[in-house]
């Protein structure tokens, strides 16, 4: 396992600490989770590949650039916090 060191301000390092001890875990396991769970562009290209593979071979339609482009924007809605939040 490797060392790393980035600069964080204290505010941050103390929001890291105290997230990681409500869940149990130390800082650096927190942050691995963390980060290890936030997908790439890459892995989320190739998720939303499979995804309309899925949909065309299981659901007979197929999806055109409209339905692709609709679905982005849902997801960056999403992403955004515009829709979906928790209430």
């Amino acid at each position: 396992m490797a060392d790393t060191t980035i600069k964080i301000s204290d505010e941050i390092r103390d929001r890291i600490r105290a997230l990681a001890e409500e869940r149990g875990l130390s800082a650096r396991a927190y942050v691995e989770r963390l980060v290890s769970s936030v997908p790439t562009e890459d892995e989320r290209a190739e998720r939303t590949a499979k995804a309309i593979a899925y949909v065309r071979a299981h659901f007979g339609t197929d999806l055109g650039p409209d339905d692709l482009a609709a679905g982005e924007e849902w997801r960056q809605a999403i992403v955004a916090r515009r829709i979906g939040s928790r209430r």
